[in-house]
């Protein structure tokens, strides 16, 4: 993916903790199957910065380990979270100074937290295994947490996408992390 060192993880860590501390003040609307989680507007980081998506990661183990209402969520939060921040980072390396690539980027943490998280959140309402009732559950979380995850990241998410490359911060952390 890329060469790491000192400062890397450094920024990894920062991006964890932010990630963490973000979605613990804001648990009330960070959990459950109508989810606003901001922390996820972090997400886009792995598009301009690759080594971030180690930190998103970790700092969703973290949150997931400390707040989550579902034990599993731990695993399968945790690799949406993996999963979607690759993503998101391999569309970044396609082309970042083009809007369509950054609007495309934006998606991968809709589709993959949908899907994973609505999942995981049927697995647990539904305990007499009947495929057609989970099916329906599946269907209905996987379509809050999408709308949730939606808002966040084209409200939060996309806006500084835009805006972060404009910016001082970006430019000296693009120097520091070339």
């Amino acid at each position: 993916m890329t060469d790491f060192n000192v400062r890397k993880i450094a920024f990894a860590g920062v991006v964890a903790a932010l990630y963490a501390a973000m979605t613990m003040a804001l648990a009330p609307i960070s959990y459950g199957p109508l989810q606003f989680r901001v922390a996820e507007a972090l997400c886009i980081l792995p598009f301009f910065f690759p080594f971030s998506v180690w930190g998103l990661f970790v700092g969703c183990i973290i949150a997931n380990l400390s707040l989550s209402p579902y034990p599993l969520d731990v695993i399968v939060g945790s690799a949406a979270s993996l999963i979607a921040a690759l993503c998101t980072m391999r569309l970044g390396m396609a082309g970042r100074q083009r809007l369509t690539v950054k609007i495309m980027a934006c998606f991968p943490p809709v589709l993959v937290n949908a899907v994973f998280i609505g999942a995981m959140i049927a697995y647990y309402m539904v305990t007499g295994g009947e495929a057609d009732v989970f099916l329906a559950a599946f269907a209905a979380n996987a379509l809050w947490v999408g709308l949730g995850q939606l808002g966040v990241m084209y409200a939060l998410g996309l806006p500084l996408m835009i805006y972060l490359p404009k910016s001082k911060l970006f430019k000296r952390l693009n120097e520091f992390y070339a």
